[in-house]
């Protein structure tokens, strides 16, 4: 009776141990990855071509190394699903979650709608999690977003030994005629607590069509480079959402020529310009008010020349209550949080859609 009593303490003890050797890893590399503007990238897990860095500002390349916008779909019939991930950097910020920096976001695709299932948090550059797990045995349809203001050396997916992982086999995100949108910290993500808020990310399962994600945080400036490379891509949709980072000269002098380089190779593509957000403290900060209000007036002046040369498919996006009047959607006053994002896809959304679908 001792001996039965000492196995079966043996096996409680080992039973961890026994579970996680069932878990194999496979490298994500094989599976299609989402969110990128072009495959020639220095590594694989970039957002800019490798030709545009002795072009881009430093500031710019080393920006694109952070994932933000990008997502690894597969498919698998596994209950559980694993990830081991190292970062580049392990960076931290003290107003953004270090899920939102360098964490993963599990999505799965019900009835054509895309579902969040959970979280891997990380722990250090190093990190291994299991994301879900206990799952009824069928297949699924699976994206996995990376992370939004750190970059990816390696992943890898785990699941059961007995189970099946293979490429997708559901074309949603659609991937043809993606919407490419280029702006600032917020639009790389700032502060959503993990990637799948990013706002960029919410219009890609609303609209089920890949958007690439051109944030650049701080460094929204309107380099031409970035232009050319947007206008490469045959887009759906251009998004614009720079104001942020930009003062009036800037506005002055560099709006109009970053447009038209989208617009001269892309003469039909629906462009649109998003105002300078009312932050919350503008209601109590002469100063920022006057700035946000100015800015926008010269983004108006500008907008009003283009239309005054007969521009067409091009759309100016007021601000005015885009994240809310009650002051709750930021984290400091100035970068979202999930409630300030959503809130912004949502405001976004019909706008968006009307203009692709006209």
């Amino acid at each position: 009776m001792k001996n039965v009593r000492f196995i079966v303490i043996i096996i409680a003890l080992l039973l961890p141990f026994i579970m996680k050797a069932q878990t194999v890893f496979y490298d994500a590399s094989v599976f299609p990855l989402l969110g990128k503007i072009s495959d020639a990238t220095e590594t694989r897990y970039e957002r800019l071509p490798a030709g545009l860095k002795d072009l881009s500002r430093p500031l710019v390349w080393s920006l694109e190394k952070n994932t933000a916008g990008l997502a690894i779909r597969f498919c698998t019939d596994s209950r559980q699903i694993s990830v081991r991930w190292e970062t580049l950097n392990d960076f931290t910020m003290n107003h953004m979650a270090p899920t939102g920096i360098k964490g993963l976001d599990l999505y799965c695709l019900e009835n054509d709608e895309w579902t969040y299932v959970n979280t891997a948090r990380p722990v250090a550059k190093k990190s291994e999690a299991t994301v879900i797990s206990n799952m009824e045995k069928k297949e699924r349809e699976l994206m996995l977003y990376l992370p939004l203001y750190d970059g990816i050396v390696s992943i890898e997916i785990g699941i059961d030994s007995s189970a099946f992982i293979g490429q997708p086999k559901i074309d949603l995100p659609r991937r043809t005629n993606p919407v490419v949108a280029y702006g600032t910290s917020i639009l790389q993500g700032g502060c959503a607590s993990r990637p799948g808020m990013a706002y960029t990310n919410i219009l890609s399962r609303k609209l089920n069509r890949e958007v690439i994600n051109l944030g650049f945080s701080g460094n929204g400036q309107l380099d031409y480079e970035i232009a050319e490379l947007m206008a490469e891509c045959d887009a759906s949709l251009y998004i614009l959402d720079f104001m942020p980072n930009v003062n009036v000269e800037q506005i002055n002098e560099k709006t109009e020529k970053f447009y038209r380089i989208l617009r001269d190779k892309r003469p039909d593509t629906p462009i649109v310009f998003i105002e300078e957000p009312i932050f919350p403290p503008a209601k109590y900060d002469l100063d920022m008010q006057s700035k946000v209000r100015e800015l926008n007036e010269v983004l108006h002046t500008v907008f009003d020349g283009l239309k005054a040369k007969k521009e067409n498919n091009i759309r100016l996006i007021s601000s005015a209550g885009m994240i809310g009047t009650d002051g709750e959607a930021t984290v400091d006053g100035i970068h979202f949080t999930d409630l300030g994002f959503l809130r912004y896809a949502e405001y976004l959304y019909p706008q968006i859609i009307s203009f692709i679908l006209k």
